[in-house]
């Protein structure tokens, strides 16, 4: 998925009243920030007030805990992902072109870099069983971008780009699958960069056939 950073957070200006709305958006406009320079453990919601400049507990006020902050940002780094997965596809020349520059050395090395999205998504594998909430929202998270990369598939199926014996759905796990344990190979493998290329040229290979 492209390596996003999040929206930047709208400072105070000290004369403009928002309403109930727009706090809880500019709320996690700065969760959002915060999380993903952070991560979810180092994370202080006080650091999120003083991004927006309100008091910390106008955060608790509005969103009641801190997992369910981070709940919400993973929801809205999900539709983000979505809308970004799409766009990127349809500036590319075809699906198999898209997947070439999605499996990209240069692109994977990125994915999970500190301030983008990827780390969201990172932590909430880790976070499961810390709230059920934190549960309910990796699974809707994970289950959109692996929508997502069906239905990019499935249109790749029918510009002749992708496999037509390709079941979409299996392939877009396939692929999931392939971004979330990414941080577990760059901590052990011994030679990460190899297998990083390795595991992209192989998918390339059984997504399309090159």
């Amino acid at each position: 998925m492209p390596p996003t950073r999040p929206t930047r957070a709208a400072g105070p200006t000290g004369r403009t009243r928002l309403n109930a709305a727009e706090r809880r958006a500019s709320i996690l406009a700065a969760a959002t920030e915060v999380f993903s320079e952070l991560g979810y453990h180092r994370t202080r919601m006080s650091e999120v007030a003083r991004r927006v400049g309100v008091s910390e507990p106008v955060v608790f006020q509005n969103f009641g805990s801190k997992a369910a902050v981070f709940a919400a940002v993973l929801d809205g780094a999900a539709e983000r992902t979505r809308a970004e997965l799409l766009a990127w596809a349809d500036r590319a020349p075809d699906t198999g072109s898209w997947l070439a520059e999605l499996l990209a050395p240069e692109h994977l090395a990125s994915v999970h870099r500190r301030g983008t999205l990827g780390v969201l998504f990172a932590d909430a594998q880790t976070l499961t069983g810390e709230d059920p909430a934190v549960l309910d929202a990796a699974r809707r998270a994970n289950r959109m971008v692996a929508d997502t990369f069906a239905d990019l598939l499935a249109a790749g199926r029918a510009d002749g780009t992708v496999r037509t014996d390709l079941d979409p759905a299996t392939g877009a796990w396939w692929l999931v699958s392939l971004l979330a344990s990414q941080p577990l190979r760059l901590a052990v493998a011994g030679a990460p960069e190899s297998a990083e290329r390795g595991l992209a040229a192989l998918t390339l290979h059984a997504l399309t056939g090159r």
